[in-house]
């Protein structure tokens, strides 16, 4: 007997990385020595003292059994003391912060907290994937609003005045934003809550990339009135290096704070003792660690540079974050100009098409790979330039 799978299911696919990176482990365990710089994933550690932190935690008694769905008090103060450095922004570490098991797991427990069916979403094109999909599993409708080069990938709030908003709850924002690369301003943030209050919508920034060759860190809340329609999303997992370990926040208004927290006390039983005074311990991490780091990133990126000059590719130096987001040649397809260096160079790029439809006609390259391996990329792409000349020559 086979039971149907649920209903809201139907419109949403499995997540693009998780088919082909299933694909790519099968061309490795093939032989085919591929090199992945497709996911965000840091390949860098944390923190050393981070990692002593935890260690330490491990071992101490009565602290392996469930723990607050609030978190630790102290934590929830570092987070304020972190935002307070950084962001120029004060929060109430009582209510007004929320720790998350990833800022992923907030996507949901927003969407869940705020959207009935039938409600409207606006959903960056390009954005990440996992807004339209939470919004299509909670039988909300997704309604994109465009992003350009031509608009510094920033939203056009002329455009959007121009929709038809009266079901929409939430806007999803991304900056510093993934996949392009580019920052918001001041200026634009204070244009987005004008817009939130006079439509009542809901602004929700994803903000995991503060840190990552960006030398201005911006959060939406430091904005004035903000905390009357936004919040903001963020994680450990960029800036310190600690994808696996699963730690996020959410912040804003105890209102909406609370009602995120309803959700999200009925799906999980606390974060692990442990990697919370891991967390603790990263977020009192001098600027030092945010330095090095970035001299490490921007060795990386002059690799990706050349990699995109050899590829005939155009770009913004001035982008930030984990990604180097590129326009391809010609107007070519951006999924068969990915396939074709998988298979004939055993290199994996992300196509931008799978961001939205504006992507089409670009790809997306991660800076998480090693400078070896990026040499090693960039002389697999010389020696097809060089195949591709050598033909180019016989024909002629």
């Amino acid at each position: 007997m086979i039971i149907n799978k649920s209903n809201r299911l139907n419109d949403v696919k499995e997540y693009y990385f998780s088919t082909k990176l299933k694909e790519i482990s099968t061309l490795i365990k093939d032989g085919k020595p591929i090199i992945n710089l497709g996911i965000g994933s840091p390949d860098l550690a944390p923190p050393k003292n981070v990692i002593n932190a935890i260690n330490a935690a491990v071992l101490e008694e009565k602290n392996h059994s469930y723990q607050s769905y609030n978190g630790l008090p102290e934590f929830r103060n570092t987070i304020a003391d972190f935002y307070k450095t950084h962001y120029k922004v004060t929060l109430n570490s009582d209510n007004e912060i929320l720790p998350l098991m990833g800022s992923k797991e907030g996507i949901m427990h927003i969407s869940m907290a705020f959207l009935n069916e039938g409600d409207e979403v606006l959903i960056p094109n390009p954005g990440y994937p996992t807004y339209t999909s939470v919004t299509k599993l909670v039988k909300a409708i997704p309604v994109f609003y465009d992003l350009k080069q031509e608009n510094n990938w920033l939203p056009n709030i002329e455009d959007l005045e121009k929709l038809d908003l009266k079901k929409v709850k939430i806007m999803w924002l991304n900056y510093p934003n993934m996949p392009t690369g580019n920052v918001a301003t001041k200026a634009l943030f204070k244009q987005l809550i004008t817009f939130a209050k006079k439509h009542q919508i809901l602004l929700v920034n994803d903000n995991p990339y503060s840190f990552v060759l960006n030398q201005k860190p911006l959060s939406i809340l430091s904005i004035n009135g903000a905390k009357e329609v936004a919040i903001e999303l963020n994680s450990l997992s960029k800036t310190f290096n600690m994808a696996g370990w699963r730690v996020g926040m959410l912040l804003g208004k105890s209102t909406y704070i609370k009602t995120v927290l309803q959700v999200k006390s009925n799906m999980d039983s606390g974060m692990f003792y442990g990697i919370q005074k891991g967390a603790i311990t990263a977020l009192k991490t001098t600027n030092e660690w945010f330095d090095n780091q970035n001299k490490i990133y921007e060795k990386r990126r002059k690799i990706v540079w050349k990699i995109l000059d050899k590829l005939n590719c155009t770009y913004n130096k001035s982008s930030v974050g984990l990604f180097i987001w590129a326009k391809i040649p010609n107007d070519k397809n951006a999924i068969e100009f990915t396939d074709d260096l998988l298979y004939k160079k055993d290199v994996f790029i992300t196509p931008g098409i799978i961001f939205g439809s504006n992507g089409k006609g670009y790809i997306r390259l991660s800076l998480c790979i090693n400078k070896e391996k990026l040499e090693e990329v960039l002389k697999r792409i010389i020696s097809q330039s060089h195949t591709k000349n050598h033909k180019d020559s016989q024909r002629n």
